[in-house]
């Protein structure tokens, strides 16, 4: 054994599969033994006997990607970073987008000139493929794969990103092919278009109407037809942001048949409802995120898919954009039609609080399916696992001592964004991070934000394992 560089002692180091009473080693970065009364170290952390978590991983967040004018997100990769760290979180996995006409090798290129010097914690990216020409489906998207992007999200809504059903089928093939992950963002596109255009033509422009425009069936029908895509090609999906029990029905009709369906959920589905949407008039812009939020009994059926295993994710999809600002929720400076409005809320610093305060807590999930859903799973899925995502050694020495008894409520004057609102706001939960260390280094600490611009790194990705195809269908054209 590698002697300590750094001790954590008397932990309660939990994983997805247990507890384990024991201190951590820590050297070069990386846990380098998991065992008690460990010989003392330079650098010693006394844990007290609490809970000590793999730190998060959150797998979907958007940070400073480039946006059509006047919109602009409020975090890049260092505010944005901070924020993760202050909430628990260790590891994030944004998205290198490309434009329609764009070369997507020249979209990660720019992604990485962003965040170079500014992350704060460790990242990786995704890609989003919204022009899958032949040339990037047959050079640059399967050299990206070689590189470390090993997944990608592909939209079937909004117009300057979607793709067609033909178009999803090559990505799909080439996905199967190369062994990368797909992410779904599953909405009906002409379902949505249709039902704007009446709703503005009547006068209901207000955010609340964003809920009327996306109503449950037109998530359930996209998430329907990926699913059929993904059967035909014989591909693992990911449907990310699922909203409630209308799509998760279809994901369990999918893996009753056997199909390797994965779903993701996010805090918004949990917290919030369409009610949100109408509150303080045009305030329900904080609100607007893409699927919406929607009613009590969602959010039961969401509840139901933690628990019983049918979500494998929990993400923040956080999308930082200000409210009181000309390129954020008010383009312009203008109050506008809902249409218009930039979609996403932030949620990156809160993701881990909550969860565990109104999940563990409340005893709705179990604490080690909190690590499974924040840390370990989304590490396997995007083929970051077991260096990220779980406490073992040679695993990084990615830790977060949890207050499991601090009571807060949350404030936006307390987080560590650069977004001018949160939309749990006033909520009171329990549980919140004493210290985080990022490889060892501490990054947060009782309140203080100890970390620095350009500590984080770039973290390749393998081929992640939940992606690999089963090739039990029968493909003639091969």
């Amino acid at each position: 054994m590698k002697a300590a560089e750094l001790v954590v002692r008397n932990a309660r180091a939990v994983t997805e599969t247990g507890i384990r009473d024991c201190d951590i080693g820590v050297a070069g970065g990386r846990i380098v033994a998991l065992e008690k009364d460990l010989p003392r170290a330079a650098r010693e952390i006394d844990a007290g006997g609490r809970l000590v978590l793999p730190g998060g991983v959150d797998a979907h967040c958007h940070l400073d990607q480039p946006m059509p004018a006047p919109m602009r997100m409020a975090d890049d990769f260092e505010t944005g970073t901070r924020s993760a760290a202050c909430g628990g979180t260790t590891t994030v996995i944004p998205f290198a987008a490309q434009a329609k006409g764009q070369s997507l090798a020249a979209a990660v290129a720019d992604y990485h000139r962003r965040a170079e010097g500014k992350a704060c914690i460790d990242y990786a990216f995704h890609l989003i493929v919204s022009d899958p020409t032949p040339q990037v489906l047959a050079g640059e998207l399967p050299q990206l794969i070689r590189d470390g992007y090993t997944s990608f999200k592909i939209y079937m809504t909004y117009d300057d990103l979607r793709l067609s059903d033909r178009e999803i089928l090559d990505v799909m093939d080439l996905a199967r092919r190369e062994g990368a992950m797909v992410m779904v963002h599953a909405e009906n596109s002409d379902a949505i278009g249709w039902l704007t255009e009446r709703l503005i033509a009547a006068g209901r422009g207000a955010p609340a109407y964003h809920a009327d425009a996306r109503p449950p069936a037109v998530e359930r029908e996209a998430t329907h037809r990926a699913i059929a895509l993904a059967e035909l090609i014989d591909v693992p999906i990911l449907i990310v942001h699922v909203s409630g029990g209308e799509a998760f029905e279809q994901i369990r009709w999918a893996r009753a048949r056997g199909l390797n369906i994965h779903a993701e959920t996010c805090p918004q589905y949990l917290m919030l409802t369409a009610a949100h949407l109408g509150e303080g008039g045009y305030h329900g812009a904080k609100c607007v995120c893409s699927p919406p939020p929607r009613d009590a009994g969602s959010q039961a059926e969401v509840w139901r898919a933690l628990a019983g295993g049918d979500c494998s994710v929990f993400s923040s999809d956080h999308a930082p954009f200000r409210y009181e600002d000309p390129h954020g929720k008010k383009p312009d400076g203008r109050e506008v039609a809902f249409p218009c409005i930039p979609n996403g809320i932030p949620g990156l610093e809160t993701r881990l609080p909550i969860l565990f305060s109104e999940g563990v807590l409340k005893r709705r999930i179990d604490l080690q399916s909190f690590v499974a859903l924040t840390a370990a799973n989304p590490a396997r899925m995007y083929g970051l696992y077991p260096r990220k995502g779980t406490i073992a050694v040679g695993s990084d020495a990615d830790l977060v001592v949890w207050d499991e008894r601090r009571e807060v409520t949350i404030t936006n004057s307390a987080l560590h964004h650069a977004v001018d609102y949160t939309p749990y706001e006033g909520l009171r939960i329990t549980g919140w991070p004493a210290l985080t260390l990022s490889r060892g280094e501490a990054v947060y600490e009782a309140g203080r934000f100890l970390g620095r611009p350009g500590y984080g790194r770039f973290m390749p990705c393998a081929r992640p394992e939940p992606a690999r195809a089963r090739r039990v269908a029968v493909r003639s054209w091969e």
